[in-house]
């Protein structure tokens, strides 16, 4: 008995003492002791919100990078705006948002199972993880202990890349992230999942761009037809995680400015080639991109806290 006894403590101290180790100080195993099932609770409600809804895939992946490259890896994007505050989610390049719903699901599962203990900025980052797994695409894991930002600001998200940005303008927007040309068109792949709203592509229309399908240009002109607000999929498997998107790229029929550029540059053309030829090797470098984003800028400690509510800070 003696002997077991000192074997749990000798194995507890490895435990905790893991809980400090890792990129940035998060840990695979940060909630093993303090919530031991919060990975298949937040598992568990997004696989049953995709069932439902599969478009919600490209939503929860997309909220996870709009926060990340705004003040970090912090759930600022999840905070609702009030009388004195504008916050990001009202900003016009984070309307078209979805997926607030789930994560409000996940924290009020979570603070009934272990109240005050998983943040926001985790839940989204691992709610993100487990969207790309049930689309079909890599499984990979991401380090957790995020502490949630207390700031969100609709002037800081100019700071997010634009859709009619040329691969020049992405890979130095990317770079200032610590991101390499490569790791930017892995994670532009995300784009393999959902859709775009004509506002956000109708800049190639009139004059039809070069670098445009002739016919591809029509059907969005067709689409356009039903005004700013109208979708068209950034690729014809718009639920599904593959490199088809990567494809569309080489038959010019990427939907924004900032796919079709990652082909006409002679900077990421052979990176989207590679990638059109080889999925395994997309889902590679973006399970490695993925990893990276999910620690940018992280709060920790007293640099943070854990939000009660996703929507408000406590």
């Amino acid at each position: 008995m003696a002997n077991f006894l000192a074997m749990f403590l000798v194995m507890e101290m490895i435990l905790v003492s893991g809980f400090r180790s890792g990129a940035s100080g998060l840990n695979m195993n940060y909630y093993l002791l303090s919530c031991p099932f919060a990975e298949p609770i937040v598992k568990n409600i997004v696989n049953r919100a995709l069932q439902d809804d599969p478009t919600l895939a490209a939503g929860l992946v997309r909220m996870h990078f709009h926060d990340c490259f705004i003040e970090g890896c912090d759930g600022s994007v999840l905070i609702d705006s009030t009388k004195d505050n504008t916050a990001e989610k009202d900003s016009p390049a984070n309307l078209s948002l979805r997926g607030y719903e789930i994560i409000d699901e996940i924290k009020e599962e979570l603070e009934t199972q272990c109240p005050g203990v998983v943040s926001c900025a985790d839940i989204l980052a691992m709610a993100a993880r487990d969207a790309v797994f049930f689309a079909g695409g890599p499984v990979y894991d991401i380090p957790k202990g995020r502490r949630d930002g207390t700031r969100s600001k609709i002037e800081d998200t100019i700071n997010l890349p634009s859709p009619i940005f040329n691969a020049s303008e992405l890979i130095k927007m990317f770079g200032q992230h610590g991101f390499s040309a490569r790791d930017m068109v892995a994670l532009s792949g995300a784009h393999t999942l959902g859709v775009a709203r004509c506002s956000s592509f109708k800049n190639r229309l009139r004059p039809v761009d070069p670098s445009l399908d002739s016919e591809f240009a029509k059907t969005l002109s067709k689409t356009c037809s039903g005004g700013d607000s109208a979708e068209q999929p950034l690729d014809a498997t718009r639920n599904d995680f593959d490199n088809m998107y990567f494809n569309a790229l080489l038959s010019k029929n990427g939907l924004l400015t900032s796919d079709q550029t990652l082909y006409t540059s002679p900077q990421t053309r052979n990176i989207v080639n590679s990638y059109a030829m080889n999925q395994a090797l997309f889902f590679l470098d973006f399970q490695q991109g993925m990893l990276k984003m999910s620690m940018l800028d992280v709060k920790q400690g007293s640099k943070g806290e854990v939000r009660t509510n996703c929507r408000k800070i406590n």
